[in-house]
């Protein structure tokens, strides 16, 4: 019994110190550990780097977008800024941000001096009635090519893709000539078939993407109930397409709302000119402008774009087809 303990002890001992004085399983040992670390180490440092990287990334996009915004938002601040200044500091050599007398003289100078809430009639008018017409036609032609792929769909789309890259120049001698020849020059009416042509082709392609986007079981689940084709967009795609429908009109009213070369050259009478056509008045007959007054009507003119703006997010990111799915 105590020969067998000791042999134990002794293979013990062997196992713990195998080298000379112990020291070869401890360097065994650490060398293990080593190499251990060194396999760790090189995932951590890759895992650091590509997190220094993309915070790199990041914050050079958020950056740019700062750029961006600030770009974006000079014109509008500079905008506010003048409408509210008098006109000794307007004429100032060292221009402030903020007004040192803020006054709305120049509000009441803008209204005495152009009509401006009968051309602001008539830009809503406008606007609004060729956004509506526009969805209205749109609506069927972007189910059709939203649901039938097709060769021709897709020359049907690529056409109205392309034909947005046309300048106005190039459309604006044959347009007058037609409207000529229509009797419709110098018309509200012929502005507004003018706009719904022109927002028409951006119209169907916003639908058409809205409708691939609608789960086509739902429109099979309708048909097998025995609805036609009619009755399926009706009241089955229309209502999911609500948002995108909205969003779509209020583009094309935005569109129409801030459209100017148009107005210039179609419309004469005074009486019959929309908002950005009259905002030229404020410039006098050698080009000198009168810059309190046009700075409060263009930013009158602004409002109604960045309130429809507004809702407009709201809509989109609201969610196209919230409720919709089919379990």
């Amino acid at each position: 019994m105590s020969g067998t303990r000791d042999s134990g002890s002794t293979d013990i001992g062997g196992t713990k110190d195998s080298g000379p004085d112990g020291d070869g399983t401890k360097e065994g040992g650490g060398t293990k550990d080593l190499g251990t670390q060194g396999r760790g180490s090189a995932p951590r440092g890759a895992g650091h780097a590509g997190t220094a990287r993309r915070t790199a990334t990041r914050t050079g996009q958020y950056a740019a977008l700062l750029g961006y915004l600030v770009f974006l938002a000079f014109p509008f601040l500079w905008l506010i800024s003048t409408a509210f200044k008098p006109p000794r500091e307007l004429g100032s050599m060292h221009p402030t941000w903020i007004p040192e007398a803020p006054t709305l003289e120049n509000f009441r100078q803008a209204f005495a001096q152009q009509p401006l809430p009968a051309a602001a009639g008539n830009s809503l008018l406008a606007a609004a009635v060729s956004a509506l017409i526009a969805i209205v036609l749109a609506t069927p032609m972007a189910y059709v090519l939203g649901r039938y792929r097709n060769r021709l769909s897709r020359a049907a789309t690529g056409w109205v893709v392309i034909s947005q890259a046309f300048p106005l120049v190039l459309v604006i001698i044959p347009l007058f000539l037609i409207l000529k020849g229509l009797h419709l020059v110098d018309s509200r009416i012929g502005l507004i078939m003018v706009y719904v042509v022109w927002s028409l082709p951006f119209a169907l392609w916003m639908l058409t993407g809205y409708v691939r986007a609608v789960p086509p079981e739902l429109e099979e689940a309708a048909a097998v109930d025995g609805a036609g084709r009619l009755r399926t967009l009706v009241s089955v795609t229309a209502p999911l397409l609500a948002p995108g429908l909205v969003a779509t009109a209020l583009f094309s009213f935005i569109t129409a709302w801030n459209e100017f070369f148009f107005a210039l050259v179609l419309l004469k009478s005074p009486e019959k000119q929309t908002l950005p056509v009259v905002l030229t008045h404020f410039l006098g007959a050698e080009g000198v402008a009168d810059l309190g007054p046009l700075a409060a009507a263009a930013l009158l003119a602004t409002l109604p774009s960045l309130l429809l703006f507004a809702v407009i997010q709201r809509r989109i990111t609201g969610g196209m087809l919230a409720g919709a799915v089919k379990s």
